[in-house]
């Protein structure tokens, strides 16, 4: 982009910051585990930096963002910015970036900041603590440093920050607004700081606003930018605004000094209309989000073109973005070498993502763009027509279970448990000796019977530790999958898995969403095998282990030409069998996990009715085939639940684990409100921090947690799977558990 007061006509509002590699991942761990110092970090995460801006130049986009890198997550790197680092983390005396390390993960002194999903999607986001003693203060630093390497390489950029209204609106205090004018200073100061090294834009990300929101939430918004217009010397501020309808935030944006507003026209087409209604635009850029930046089918570019025209005749200037930051994205189409070229052609990643924008501002520009042909229709190999009958023949019955009082008194009597019972969440640690053998497998350099002998053993392991540590209703630990939707989706008609397409979740965690692209069918048993033999082992209940339909959409990229509803109903048929086969072959309690049940809900109320219907049907349609003394569980981690919380009890599971430690239990008291009369298993270790929780900490927290849920109905166990732990905290940390348990049931 130059530093002309023109914004350009095509941009990004932001690119994967892993690495083609996840070169991230591997230093940033390195770091944790001491094997490399902060220097080498830094110079990795420099290379990393530098390859995405050359990139982005190389296929000729306008304007290039920078500050979009982050070590963990970009709203703790805002926290950073605005001196909103709470003091338990300051008075640690660590350097500033084991400082950043520790809020995002713990240390033994003190828990992390509480990790949640960012809207609905599957990255998740550390929560601000803002609170009456947090002093805000400008740092730009990291703004500042990314904005001048750019430079260095003759590269100029639009620096990246969350914006005050959604930085307030997600973050974690009595009354965050009460301190908006405070943080509208410190952004002033950051804002006036850009501006003395040169820096012509800023973007400010705002994607709170398009969720429901309140006229005094509103009024901040149009206060803050008002605020931030008066500055001078400033850039010039583009506010960006993804993920859904802008609604009345829109015309209380167009009355602020701001230059550009970014609208997404693909999860918000309504966006269009309401930049109608607000008239003329004088002297504002649109930037029109018409590629999408959440999937990775390809754009129809002819449509793109129209809706762009109509914004065109609207606006002053118009560029053209991605619908939101391609964080969501896999890096690049080019490497997956595999796919079935019916599917390969269908598809755009991030790298193609921006050719598509790139294409899309010269067709707006001149006209000249040569735009390819629409795709014919999905290849007929992808039906299944056996599946869409089951579908068409289904009843309400299928998807319901018998009374609950009934089935608890069937399940009891046929698990004999006692109160307070201990479990996992499903996942064992998976070792660096596991992934080889997995790698191997795949490679071709270890044979069948090898594999399933190693991992046979690995199960026996887990069973023997599990027995040893004194739990009561055990877990296989998962040796055999790599993820808990792609491990399902490959070996389910109608998906394709990546090779290279890993995606962000969290911090260093990563994943390969699978593609579905046609008809879902199961092929043939997915888990009985292994949860028979882990069954063998021991007289005591092992769990099924399933991901549930929800979670599997949530967590892939779908198909979009026919209703989500119907996916999930054919995901769900396929989970059926598959409860029916494990509960034929012995097991007694099934667990199918939907983490994403509120990840996906939609963005504005008037939408969340309808969804909710069809999710808790889905779950129903896969859990309801089997007999009343089979206990069905299900897990639900890292979202506030309290939108959905008739939904969680919709669910009609036996037993519900849910993310608690984090955020102390608060969904319990959302549980109780509603009267739910089932099992509940908050969390009472977090395992997504380094800390081991003593015997006490777990204590503290059954105990709270027994204040509001009777110990008969009250499950002990941790707040998500164990796959990233590795196996001497995780020893150290069941045994606290247990004994806690034990000790609770005492008293």
């Amino acid at each position: 982009m130059s530093t002309s007061t023109a914004f350009g006509q095509s941009t990004v509002l932001g690119y994967p910051r892993i690495g083609a590699n996840r070169e991230l991942k591997n230093a940033v761990e390195a770091y944790w585990a001491g094997r490399i110092d902060a220097d080498h970090l830094e110079k990795t995460a420099a290379g990393l930096r530098a390859e995405v801006w050359r990139t982005l130049a190389n296929a000729r986009l306008d304007a290039i963002p920078s500050n979009t890198f982050s070590y963990y997550d970009h709203m703790l790197d805002t926290a950073v910015a605005v001196g909103a680092i709470p003091g338990r983390f300051a008075r640690l005396g660590l350097s500033p970036l084991d400082t950043y390390f520790a809020m995002a993960r713990g240390v033994d002194a003190e828990p992390a900041l509480e990790l949640t999903k960012w809207f609905d999607t599957n990255y998740h986001y550390l929560v601000p603590e803002i609170g009456p003693d947090t002093v805000f203060t400008a740092n730009p630093t990291k703004a500042l440093r990314e904005y001048t390497e750019a430079r260095e390489l003759g590269i100029t950029t639009r620096p990246v920050l969350v914006g005050p209204g959604t930085f307030l609106l997600l973050a974690k205090g009595n009354d965050p607004f009460a301190r908006l004018d405070d943080l509208v200073e410190a952004y002033a100061g950051i804002l006036t700081a850009l501006a003395q090294v040169g820096v012509a834009w800023v973007q400010l990300d705002e994607p709170a606003y398009v969720v429901d929101r309140s006229p005094a939430e509103i009024d901040a918004l149009h206060r803050a930018y008002t605020r931030l217009g008066e500055i001078a010397p400033r850039p010039r501020i583009f506010v960006a605004t993804y993920f859904g309808e802008l609604g009345d935030a829109l015309p209380a944006l167009l009355d602020t000094p701001v230059e550009a507003i970014g609208l997404d026209l693909v999860a918000g087409p309504g966006n269009l209309d309401r930049l109608a209604a607000a008239g003329p635009l004088r002297g504002k850029t649109i930037v029109a989000g018409l590629v999408d930046g959440r999937n990775i089918w390809r754009s129809d570019l002819r449509a793109a073109v129209a809706a762009g025209a109509t914004v065109t005749a609207l606006a002053d200037h118009i560029a053209v973005s991605t619908s939101c930051s391609l964080l969501h994205l896999p890096v690049d189409l080019a490497v997956e070498t595999h796919l079935d070229p019916d599917l390969h052609a269908r598809l755009a990643f991030a790298r193609q993502k921006v050719d598509e924008v790139v294409l899309l501002g010269r067709a707006l520009r001149d006209r000249t763009a040569h735009l390819p042909a629409p795709l014919p229709p999905a290849p007929t190999k992808w039906r299944h027509d056996d599946v869409r009958g089951r579908l068409a023949a289904l009843r309400p019955a299928d998807r319901q279970r018998g009374d609950y009082a009934n089935r608890a008194a069937a399940q009891q009597q046929r698990l004999e448990l006692p109160e307070l019972p201990t479990t996992t969440i499903g996942s064992f640690p998976q070792t660096a000796e596991l992934r080889k053998v997995r790698a191997a497998y795949r490679a071709g350099t270890l044979d069948d019977a090898d594999y399933r002998s190693r991992m046979r053993a690995e199960v026996e392991h887990v069973i023997r530790l599990q027995e040893e540590l004194g739990l009561d209703v055990l877990v296989h630990g998962e040796p055999e999958r790599n993820d808990m939707v792609q491990y399902f989706g490959e070996q389910l008609d109608g998906f394709a898995a990546t090779e290279h397409g890993w995606v962000q979740s969290y911090g260093s965690r990563c994943v390969r969403p699978p593609i579905i692209y046609g008809d879902v069918a199961r092929k043939a048993p997915m888990t009985v095998e292994w949860s028979i033999y882990a069954q063998s082992l021991t007289s005591k209940p092992v769990k099924g282990m399933l991901t549930g339909p929800v979670t599997i959409l949530a967590w892939s990229f779908v198909r979009t030409d026919q209703p989500l509803s119907d996916t999930a109903d054919q995901v769900a048929l396929a989970l059926r069998d598959e409860c029916h086969d494990l509960e034929a072959a012995g097991i007694r309690v099934i667990q199918v996990d939907e983490p994403a049940l509120r990840e996906t809900l939609p963005l504005r109320r008037a939408d969340q009715n309808a969804y909710l219907d069809w999710a808790v049907g889905a779950f129903r349609l896969a859990t309801s085939g089997v007999a009343d003394d089979t206990q069905i569980h299900t897990h639900l981690c890292y979202s506030e639940f309290g939108e959905v919380i008739n939904a969680i009890a919709a669910l009609d599971a036996d037993v519900t684990s849910i993310e608690a430690s984090r955020s102390k239990m608060e969904v319990l008291d959302d549980l109780a409100a509603i009267g739910y009369c089932r099992g509940v298993g908050p969390g009472v270790w977090d395992i997504h921090s380094p800390r081991v929780p003593s015997r006490d900490e777990v204590v503290e927290a059954l105990v709270r947690a027994g204040a509001v849920v009777p110990a008969p109905r009250l499950w002990v166990n941790p707040d998500c799977g164990l796959k990233t732990r590795g196996y001497p905290e995780v020893e150290t940390s069941l045994r606290h558990l247990v004994a806690a348990a034990a000790e609770v049931r005492q008293n």
